[in-house]
């Protein structure tokens, strides 16, 4: 099985033929997403190919004579065409280079494959901002440090690195997957913030001892759109979903948000779930000149320099009660919902600063009146950290998934 090479070959033909050529161990299949000049070499994939997979055709995309539009279908058609290759079996990993649209094109097919192919992308933009090109996939960028437009000493270095990293992580994991499988555990999801660490590590310790692995996700936002993804993928057969805190970044405008999908994967697959408030009493955001003017009167808690917490309110709480009902009702699989009547977080229980029972009571009374029969509702006077309420966490969860 080749690796997939992508890249514009009217503009970075020689790069690509480089790369290519120093991949000889294992074979490149060629995918060229360029749309003015011909190729500077014959692809394995022309680009009538990827835009037909797009839906469109390079003759009308060359005729709208917009960038934008050409990039996206590009970016559209190489994403399909990766999801058949893999599905025909024929992808050990994924590798391309370019500039802004080079590796808006390449990281769209690398989002179209599972977890575990090797992807790497080799870009000008590397060294900034890349959350939207990564996404939750396990992408590997890697800076190009001079720009792609031409081989020189520096260029040579990069993309011969890049080539034999690719090379590296095939031939491991080739090998890795040779070997017998260490367990047949069952993987379990757990998320945790700095606020609910006691209870998430008391509770995965209980569930490995019942020889299940635990994932562990940082609920920051991008930790919980991964783990969802992962339900998604059928890569989970339990949830832990102690820390909920996203959202409330969601609903009141925190930078933790994981978006309003959040909560919803487990229940739309049926995968067993325990459901708990952890970090609910929070909203998150970066230093205090981030902190939006209109919520100067708010309290607020500095965690670190870097990190400012607000406290959600009663009116607040009662609709994550609401939100964390309704999804909750809404599953297809065993659901239970746990309340730690003395408080949701290391910093919300007396004689901690964001101790407010009237905020917590709105939270809970709210699961009480809309949360459905089917879901089962475990209300325990203790707070989320105390060891018995991990206990009784992790041993919900276990009787779900037998």
């Amino acid at each position: 099985m080749p690796v997939l090479l992508i890249g514009t070959l009217d503009t970075k033909g020689a790069e690509i033929q480089f790369v290519r050529d120093q991949l000889h161990s294992l074979g490149a299949l060629v995918i060229d997403a360029g749309v003015l000049n011909p190729p500077q070499f014959p692809p394995d994939i022309s680009r009538d190919r990827v835009f037909a997979a797009a839906g469109t055709s390079l003759a009308s995309i060359q005729q709208a004579a917009d960038r934008g539009q050409a990039i996206a279908a590009a970016a559209c058609g190489v994403a399909a065409i990766a999801r058949e290759l893999h599905a025909k079996g024929q992808v050990q990993g994924i590798l391309a280079l370019g500039g802004s649209a080079g590796t808006t094109i390449g990281t769209a097919a690398m989002r179209a494959l599972p977890f575990g192919i090797p992807k790497l992308m080799v870009s000008t933009l590397a060294s900034g901002q890349v959350k939207q090109y990564v996404g939750v996939s396990d992408i590997c960028m890697m800076n190009s440090v001079v720009d792609i437009s031409g081989l020189n000493r520096i260029s040579r270095t990069v993309l011969s690195n890049a080539a034999h990293a690719m090379i590296g992580m095939i031939t491991a994991r080739s090998h890795t997957e040779s070997q017998p499988q260490a367990d047949g555990r069952l993987p379990i999801a757990a998320t945790m913030f700095g606020v609910t660490t006691p209870c998430v590590e008391a509770a995965r310790r209980i569930v490995e001892q019942a020889n299940h692995e635990v994932l562990v996700f940082h609920a920051t936002g991008t930790g919980g759109l991964t783990m969802e993804a992962f339900i998604r993928d059928g890569l989970i057969s339990g949830v832990l979903d102690i820390t909920t805190t996203e959202l409330a970044d969601e609903l009141v405008g925190g930078e933790l948000t994981a978006g309003p999908d959040r909560l919803t994967a487990a229940a739309l697959r049926g995968v067993p779930q325990v459901i708990s408030l952890g970090a609910l009493d929070m909203v998150n955001f970066g230093p205090p000149v981030t902190v939006p003017e209109k919520f100067k009167n708010r309290r607020f808690y500095q965690h670190n320099p870097n990190v400012t917490l607000m406290r959600t309110t009663p009116t607040e709480n009662d609709q994550l009660g609401l939100q964390i009902a309704q999804k909750a009702s809404a599953a297809k699989g065993p659901t239970a919902v746990l309340i730690p009547l003395r408080g949701v977080s290391a910093i919300d229980k007396e004689g901690q600063p964001f101790w407010w029972p009237e905020a917590d009571q709105a939270l809970f009374q709210s699961l009480r009146n809309w949360l459905s029969p089917s879901v089962r509702l475990i209300e325990l006077d203790l707070h989320i950290n105390d060891p018995a309420f991990a206990v009784m966490a992790a041993r919900t969860l276990l009787e779900m998934i037998g």
